[in-house]
């Protein structure tokens, strides 16, 4: 499993372990990722995902998992997220179309 956050696109990034004589040697700096469990309210059921703590104080900030990915690109969403996206879309669209009648 790739260190890759599902929502925010944040991976590992490499730089240079820098010692008190200044030697540099290679190091990687990995993400916070955590296995999170994320309610979907417009789909009513929970969704499993692995995100950052970053992503996950994103997704409070923005008021849920569905207002988060409503205004997130597709580019740095994974695949399953991006599915995730397009479920939440043409639900809502659903919802509209039956609020209209």
């Amino acid at each position: 499993m790739a260190r890759r956050c599902e929502l925010t696109g944040k991976g590992v990034q490499s730089g240079h372990l820098v010692s008190h004589s200044n030697r540099k040697t290679k190091r990687r700096f990995l993400p916070n990722l955590f296995h999170v469990t994320l309610q979907s309210d417009s789909l009513q059921r929970a969704v499993r995902m692995r995100v950052s703590a970053h992503a996950l104080r994103s997704v409070e900030h923005r008021g849920g998992l569905d207002a988060f990915l409503a205004k997130s690109s597709e580019e740095t969403l994974s695949q399953g997220a991006r599915e995730l996206k397009r479920e939440i879309a043409k639900k809502a669209v659903a919802n509209e179309a039956v609020a209209a009648l």
